[in-house]
């Protein structure tokens, strides 16, 4: 697993050569894993910065919604927002947990004041800037 999450596009020689198996072993491993859904899928990582995506914020939400047809509705909505790349609704506060990917404060701003924070649902915010990534899933 440390290896295919490393790097995805491994051949499946090359992962065998890696774990110390013969390539078919390693393949029925693979397919295996990918059939329990162990192995969820594949995917590129996507350097935010050159899609003009530079600036990252963490953003808590309460809302005032107790009913499920209103939070229901706020998920929905948020989800849809093209910069919006994480989306968690969490157990205790805050009720949600956003990472929004935009290009710059001035972005930032318009998504903030223009979308999220006129939705009906919504009671507070806090952004939250980034200083330093100094571990990350990839």
């Amino acid at each position: 697993m440390f290896h295919l999450r490393q790097d995805g596009r491994l051949t499946n020689v090359e992962l065998a050569k890696r774990v110390g198996l013969t390539p078919p072993p390693c393949l029925r491993r693979v397919k295996r894993l990918e059939e329990t859904g162990v192995i969820a899928g594949y995917r590129a990582v996507i350097d935010p910065e050159a899609m003009g995506r530079g600036l990252e914020v963490l953003i808590d939400v309460e809302i005032y919604a107790q009913d499920r047809k209103s939070f229901e509705e706020f998920e929905d909505t948020v989800a849809s927002y093209d910069e919006v790349v994480e989306f968690r609704r969490m157990y205790g506060r805050p009720d949600y947990f956003i990472r929004v990917a935009v290009a710059d404060h001035a972005a930032y701003e318009a998504f903030l004041t223009g979308k999220l924070s006129c939705l009906p649902a919504v009671l507070r915010l806090e952004s939250h800037l980034t200083m330093k990534k100094i571990k990350t899933n990839r």
